[in-house]
């Protein structure tokens, strides 16, 4: 788990576990092709991006999230989780029956900060954004680490996510590609 930096409010162990339902609920809805809408709970209606992770055998599974804050959190979980179930163009839709072979990660995201000097970036702790004209590109800050790259990999993967060339990070700050970094307060269901 990453340490928590001091620009994110952080949830309490039961508005994670809310979160974590709420996620859950929300795939068992869709993959049944009922409606979902998520109780109130003013603690989360707060505005943030988020993204949902599903892992099925320790193998990611489906990944969607949204990095603005135009929606309340406890929305954006749910409409994420649904759409990381049955939306991820990597996966075929996940089945009912296989519901319950899922693991959930929900990662909240905190402020993009603009980024000009590579090396602001530090790896495990800052997630990465990198746009160029129409092109975008998202790694969250455990993406890094849990496959042992360096910042230069991270950098790279990123604008590969993002249809660019490996190296075209190396442009940050001359106004051609923006890069932006973020932290995230990371949590999930037991595997």
């Amino acid at each position: 788990m990453l340490a928590m930096p001091a620009m994110l409010a952080m949830l309490n162990s039961a508005q994670r576990a809310a979160l974590l339902e709420i996620a859950r609920a929300s795939i068992v809805a869709r993959v049944n092709g009922r409606p979902y809408a998520p109780p109130r709970i003013p603690a989360l209606d707060r505005r943030a991006g988020a993204f949902v992770t599903v892992h099925r055998d320790g193998t990611l599974r489906g990944c969607i999230g949204s990095f603005g804050d135009a929606e309340p959190l406890i929305d954006v979980v749910a409409r994420c989780a649904a759409a990381a179930a049955v939306n991820d163009p990597r996966f075929p839709p996940l089945e009912a029956a296989a519901v319950g072979q899922v693991t959930l990660e929900i990662s909240v995201l905190g402020p993009m900060e603009r980024v000009t000097d590579p090396t602001e970036i530090e790896v495990g702790r800052h997630g990465v954004t990198v746009e160029a004209g129409d092109r975008h590109g998202l790694l969250l800050p455990q993406v890094a680490a849990e496959w042992g790259w360096d910042r230069e990999e991270l950098l790279a993967q990123t604008c590969v996510k993002a249809g660019l060339a490996r190296r075209a990070w190396a442009g940050t700050g001359t106004g051609a590609l923006v890069v932006h970094r973020f932290e995230a307060e990371v949590f999930g269901e037991a595997g």
